[in-house]
């Protein structure tokens, strides 16, 4: 708008993966305990499907735990008997309980099996729930950005609202289906394969917790050394995509003032910044794995040696059988993953509650005013037109006020052009007018009604609007012109487009009324834009119009054909023209000049000239060249 642009660019964020694990920089919530609390709140619901998740979790964890003591003891069987020259017997597992070498196979498999269902299960009603959880997520996310003012979105990059109803709700989905059976499965896993190794051997368990722990230090020793670089990495990688992004969508500007000398030097600076912090990072993170995996042979090594003298011991009290070191070495190899995964998910418990906490902001962010609701319904074709404004204030900051006591009246059916300066305040009275924004005090009515009574969809539906920034989206023309208006019939929208000198263009497109406009409509002229938005304006055919530099990019020839549009579609309807060119508003009905937030002249044209204030410095200043 004419006023109040926004220039925000929208904001991305790439994650800076490194190593084989993942390692990354991971976004830290401001409140983790209390996010992680309302989060709890949210997940209430599905409390049984958590809950019975988990369960299914923890058994399949420990059917995973009694596997290698099976085969161990089939391991200890086959060893003995060819020890002893005896055929292989039963082996005697717990009490009374003795199976063959082929019933133990059998164990084994149907442990796995077993396993692998309640795996499946888990796996199963985890994904459901998150999916509903998410759906009525994004579902409540979307019904809050309904109800949030417009100043919310002028604080906010567009990017970074639109990261956090896909991005952080995704992040959160991906969460609750993987970590929350990950983290019942580790814990169980961890304490069952601890509990069976002391069981079986204490002196072996020692090897396992030493070469553990020592494995856990490392790790987080290069952890810790890597973060700083990941960190630059992260910073350097969101330099170089923003100065990609603004060098090529201002490739015209670039060009034209012979900057690309500069831009690329820029960007080799910053590239070489990437280079440096990603080279160091992914060293790091990438020698880590390396020296955990030569550390993890080591504790299999050491459980050879030191199993094999249990074996061979004739002290009963640490004398072990050989397939114990079998077993060993196998919950050795089952004991490292759990013991990763509990530290990525801590990494992802991060990231987890650093989305939560900023989708748990835009909820709790304060909504519009609540609606009045004094007329249940508004009947907009009795609606004349007559708007008054009464002593109004209003500031887009507090305490700051860009409108000053502002009062006017426009009777039914007038044609009233806003004139003045940038930041006069023009299109805030329109957005006012249309309760984008709340009035800090005083009154606007419309045909006496104070519009805080009406429902503002009410109020919208009295207006027709034509912006100097267009709208379109991906879809055809006719898509286009219908939009808010799909109760009308085609014979409408050629009546329509008509009037707006649109159907000529229109007739030229191949497929005429149904030609793809692109996704930023970048595939006809700006002016074509501009009027399919006029068509959609002209068929929406409301009791009053606004026109905010609606002629500001067609030709000459063109503006002059929307103009005599615009006065047939004007003619019985009070509509407001915000212009800076003044030639555009000479028919005007009466034109208010507007600086400081307040009327300084009002009248007609010929009537403000003849003042020789203001308006007649404004005016002529637009063609002092003449």
């Amino acid at each position: 708008m004419a006023d109040k642009k926004d220039n925000k660019k929208s904001s991305s964020s790439s994650p800076i993966m490194g190593g084989r694990r993942g390692m990354s920089y991971t976004e830290k919530p401001q409140d983790f305990k209390g996010t992680m609390i309302k989060l709890a709140k949210y997940l209430k619901p599905y409390g049984w499907q958590i809950g019975s998740a988990g369960v299914m979790a923890i058994i399949a964890s420990l059917l995973a735990v009694l596997s290698p003591w099976l085969l161990g003891l089939i391991t200890s069987e086959v060893a003995d008997a060819f020890k002893s020259s005896r055929p292989i017997g039963l082996i005697y597992i717990i009490g009374n309980i003795n199976l063959s070498l082929g019933e133990i196979a059998l164990v084994i498999a149907g442990t796995y099996v077993l396993a692998s269902v309640f795996n499946y299960l888990q796996a199963f009603m985890l994904i459901g729930m998150t999916q509903n959880l998410t759906y009525s997520m994004r579902k409540e996310l979307s019904s809050k950005l309904n109800k949030l003012p417009l100043k919310f979105f002028d604080d906010q990059q567009f990017g970074d609202i639109l990261g956090r109803v896909t991005n952080d709700v995704e992040t959160i989905n991906m969460t609750l289906t993987q970590s929350i059976s990950e983290i019942f499965r580790s814990i169980t896993l961890i304490i069952g394969i601890f509990v069976m190794m002391i069981a079986l051997s204490y002196i072996l368990t020692g090897v396992v917790f030493i070469t553990t722990v020592l494995a856990l230090l490392v790790a987080r020793k290069f952890v810790q050394l890597s973060q700083g670089y990941f960190r630059a990495q992260a910073k350097s990688f969101g330099e170089l995509n923003g100065h990609i992004e603004e060098t090529y969508s201002g490739h015209t500007v670039v060009k034209v003032f012979n900057h690309q000398k500069q831009s690329a030097e820029r960007f080799e600076e910053i590239n070489h910044d990437l280079y440096k912090s990603a080279v160091k990072s992914q060293f790091i993170s990438g020698i880590m794995w390396p020296v955990q995996f030569f550390i993890g042979n080591i504790a299999y090594i050491a459980i050879a040696v030191i199993g094999a003298f249990l074996v061979l011991t004739t002290n009963p009290l640490i004398a072990i059988q050989v397939g114990i070191i079998q077993t060993f070495i196998q919950y050795t190899r089952q004991i490292n993953q759990p013991i990763q995964q509990i530290g990525s998910i801590a990494n992802v418990l991060q990231s987890t509650a650093a989305a939560s906490e900023r989708i748990f902001n835009l909820l709790d962010e304060e909504e519009e005013s609540p609606e009045r609701d004094v007329l249940s319904s508004l009947d907009v074709e009795n609606i004349k037109g007559h708007v008054v404004f009464k002593d109004v204030y209003f500031g887009y900051v507090k305490d700051v006020d860009v409108i000053k006591g502002f009062n006017a009246e426009i009777k039914p059916g007038q044609k009233v052009a806003i004139v003045g300066p940038t930041g006069a305040g023009k299109t805030t009275i329109v957005n006012l007018l249309m309760r984008f924004y709340e009035i800090k005090s005083g009154t606007i009515e419309i045909d006496g009604i104070d519009i805080r009574n009406m429902k503002r969809a009410d109020v919208r539906k009295l207006f027709g609007m034509v912006l100097q920034d267009t709208w379109l989206f991906e879809g055809s023309v006719y898509e286009n012109i219908t939009y808010g208006s799909k109760d009308k019939s085609i014979e409408e929208v050629e009546k329509a487009a008509k009037l707006a000198q649109t159907n000529h263009f229109i007739d030229s497109l191949s497929g005429g009324y149904e030609f793809q406009l692109s996704e930023d409509g970048s595939n006809i002229s700006q002016g074509q834009r501009q009027l399919l938005t006029i068509s959609r304006a002209m068929l929406a055919d409301r009791p009053m119009l606004i026109l905010d530099e609606a002629t500001s990019s067609v030709d000459t020839r063109t503006e002059v054909l929307i103009q005599h549009a615009m006065e047939a579609l004007m003619e019985n309807r009070t509509s407001f023209v915000i212009a800076h060119r003044l030639s555009t508003v000479k028919d005007a009905d009466i034109i208010f000049v507007m600086n400081d937030g307040n009327i300084i002249e009002q009248g007609k044209h010929e009537e403000l000239l003849d003042q020789n204030g203001f308006y007649s410095k404004l005016y002529y200043s637009q063609f002092e060249t003449n």
